[in-house]
């Protein structure tokens, strides 16, 4: 059986069109129990995540596998990097609060660190 967050990061990102309402905060506590590790931030409508790394090379290291993982599922981050920190933000603007596509990336982010981690 897949755990809830493999289902997830098994997801892609669809696009989404203006329009379409914010996930209710149930909906998004629900789908935040699938992405470990991440947090509901302002006011729930972000989705938030801070890694810490041994040195700035890893840091940035992450951030060029998440801005490819990104690119690949047409779903940015904001990102933020302080030497060997990375805090990850995401919210789909065009909504202006947090949609499904907000936590495939992050479990498919949190995979990515699974897969570092076993190399």
């Amino acid at each position: 059986m897949v755990d809830d967050m493999e289902g997830l990061a098994g997801k892609s990102c669809a696009p989404c069109r203006g329009g379409v309402p914010p996930l209710p905060p149930d909906d998004a506590e629900e789908l935040l129990r699938q992405t470990p590790g991440w947090t509901l931030a302002e006011d729930g409508t972000r989705l938030r995540r801070s890694f810490e790394f041994r040195d700035f090379v890893a840091a940035m290291q992450f951030v060029n596998r998440v801005a490819d993982l990104a690119e690949e599922q047409g779903h940015h981050p904001d990102i933020a990097i302080h030497w060997n920190r990375v805090e990850l933000t995401l919210w789909t603007h065009k909504i202006g609060g947090l949609h499904e596509n907000d936590f495939i990336l992050a479990a498919r982010v949190n995979r990515l660190l699974e897969r570092r981690n076993r190399a």
